[in-house]
Order: structure tokens, then sequence, then C-alpha cells
């Protein structure tokens, strides 16, 4: 007699056997059960197979699965890690022409006393920056200009007996210089500081400026060299932040911008290295004043 749901049963059906194999439920295998990922004696004594142990070759399944890696199979002692050589490792610590790979730049100890005092406790400070000299060539340029103007306007009303104009001209340079002076003083106050919490921009020498980014808000991260800038080694950068005006956006003249990347996105995406090569900088540190 038929079912209701499906086909009417026919003893004679060819195909009945492997419908009825097909349908059958699939046993689970208890990792428990055996060494491996293979079932244990329940299920039989020959050896389990995977997509890894499908690339070996002899006994103790040893052989490589697909990265390429050997990845070795002990019944007795379970699934085993790779064993990475010291010939594997020196491919991370040199390139094909003996160089060693580029590195950035080692991390100041301590923060100076101007920076120190916008820190908390429980900051870590990775470094501080002051712009590239290129940030003073205007005022520079300018003070060298005025020098040579007025120094021959001077030379030249002195000849004409006219010491107002001479008075002028003198008054005229200090106040230029002195203007000077005040960028030369702002540029060593202008200070780019980097935090395991965040980077900042302090500066000003009478109105201060605090300018800060968390690093989990920034959200992208760039940095921009002119023809100029490359040959001189300075740069750009900008910040975004969830596309939100912020006070801290766009730093200009920043000197080696390279190394200052590598050592932002780091602290960014690969904190725990930091503190492990800042670890591994302080054993060393004191091995040497051990010895």
């Amino acid at each position: 007699m038929g079912s209701p749901s499906g086909p009417p049963f026919d003893p004679d059906d060819p195909d009945r056997e492997r419908r009825e194999r097909d349908t059958e439920p699939i046993p689970r295998i208890d990792p428990d059960d055996g060494p491996g990922y293979g079932p244990g004696p329940g299920y039989g004594d020959g050896p389990s197979l995977s997509d890894d142990a499908a690339f070996g070759d002899g006994p103790g399944y040893a052989g490589e699965g697909r990265s390429g890696r050997a990845w070795i199979r002990d019944p007795e002692a379970g699934y085993q890690p790779p064993q990475i050589s010291e010939d594997e490792l020196a491919g991370l610590r040199v390139d094909a022409h003996g160089m060693a790979p580029r590195r950035v730049l080692p991390l100041e100890d301590e923060p100076s006393s101007l920076v120190a005092r916008y820190l908390f406790p429980t900051e870590r400070y990775r470094g501080e920056w002051k712009r590239h000299w290129i940030h003073l060539s205007t005022p520079i340029l300018v003070g060298i200009a005025v020098t040579f103007v007025l120094g021959y306007l001077s030379g030249f009303l002195a000849g004409r007996d006219v010491g107002a104009l001479t008075t002028v001209a003198v008054l005229l340079w200090f106040a230029v210089m002195g203007w000077v002076a005040w960028r030369v003083a702002d540029w060593w106050y202008d200070r780019f500081i980097l935090t395991n919490k965040r980077v900042m921009v302090v500066n000003g020498i009478i109105t201060r400026r605090v300018a800060m980014m968390p690093l989990v808000r920034v959200t992208d991260m760039k940095y921009e060299q002119t023809p100029t800038g490359r040959a001189l080694n300075y740069g750009t950068f900008v910040l975004e932040s969830a596309g939100q005006e912020q006070a801290l956006r766009e730093i200009k003249n920043l000197p080696n911008p390279n190394e200052l990347y590598l050592r932002v996105v780091e602290e960014m995406y690969e904190p725990q290295a930091v503190e492990a090569r800042l670890g591994k900088e302080a054993d060393e540190a004191k091995a040497d004043d051990g010895a």
C-alpha cells in the first residue's frame, strides 16, 4: 500500500536500495573516540582522512597541508603544530640583497616637560616631533631679505645726512627680527605627540592650543608629499574621523612622514607588537648596563 506522501511501494524497483541508503542518518563522530580527527575503534581500524591528510605519504600521517607546510600527526601525541626553523625565520630578517627589513625609529623614553603635563597617568607615551625646518622657510627668507635691503638703505641714508630715516630703518629691522624670533619660538613649542590612546598637537606661546583625536576614532589617515617634500623628507598628514569636522585634521610639515606613518599605524593595529618591542629594548638595555 503506497504512502500518502510518497510514491507507491514497489519491491522490484531497482533504485529502492539506493534511495534507502542515501536517506540513512549519518552517525556523529566524537573527536574523543580516536586520535586526531579520525573516528575511534568503534568505526573501523583504517586511517582517518582529512584535507591535510590527503597529502600525506607514509606512516605517521606526515605530509603537507594545503598551506604547503608540514603538519605531523602522531597517533599518540595528537595534532602537533608546525615547527618553524631558523632558516625560514631568516627570510623575515634579511631580504634578497642581504639588507635588513625597514623598521620604525626607536621610541623615546620619556616625554619632555612641555608634553608631560598633557598626559594622564595611565597613558603610554610613544613620541613627540617638532615640525620640519621647512616650516621656518618663510620667516628666515624674510629676515635675510630685510637685512640686506635695510642694511643697504641705512648705508645709503647715512651718506645723505638724514639720521632720522636711518633710525627708522634700524628700528624696522629690529621689528622684523623680533617677528622672526617669535616664529622660531612658536616652531619650537609646536609638537606633534603620539600615545597609545591618541594623537595630539600642542602649539602656541602665550595662547596655548591643544588638539587631540583618539586613535579609535581615526577612520582614515594619509600623508602627502610634494616633490620638495620628498627631497627634504617632510609631508602633510590628514586624519579623518567618521566624516566629521574636528580640531585635528591636517598637520603640515611633519618630518620623516613614512616612518611616522608606520609608527601611528602600528599603534592603531598592532599595539601588542609595540609593547613587545619596548619590553625587548628594555631588557637589552638592562643587560648592557649589567655588562
